[in-house]
């Protein structure tokens, strides 16, 4: 008859397992809507720099306040509200809706609708929102 092993977990075992759990988490919690503040609000500047890679589309848009880390949405839902390569490029003037981080001393927003060279782009159509995009 075969042997069976019987598993006698270790404190290593037991803390690698926790850690493991813990990083997707963490990198899940980063990319939801949990760190920014539930209250939507606007954020208005001139874009220094777009990214429409993976996880998702971000921007650095400067205004009076200093530089402003903004993200949208994954690639597959900014590419589907038509916010693509070549509608807005550094130097343009960009309004966004969405919502800031709930730590007042980031620079960081996530954004709903962004509006730039008089057209608005929700990428996050499914959203309840409470504030309409400016021009």
């Amino acid at each position: 008859m075969p042997r069976l092993f019987k598993l006698n977990p270790t404190p290593a075992l037991f803390a690698g397992l926790v850690l493991s759990l813990a990083v997707p988490l963490s990198a899940a919690a980063h990319h939801g809507w949990g760190w920014t503040e539930t209250a939507e609000s606007r954020l208005a500047g001139e874009i220094r720099s777009i990214s429409l890679g993976n996880p998702h589309a971000h921007l650095e848009v400067e205004n009076a306040d200093g530089l402003w880390d903004v993200d949208l949405a994954p690639p597959y839902a900014t590419e589907r509200a038509g916010f693509v390569e070549g509608v807005a490029k550094p130097g343009d003037r960009a309004s966004f809706t969405g919502h800031r981080s709930k730590d007042a001393n980031e620079k960081r927003f996530k954004a709903e609708t962004i509006t730039v060279n008089g057209k608005t782009y929700d990428v996050y159509p499914r959203r309840e929102k409470s504030m309409k995009p400016q021009a």
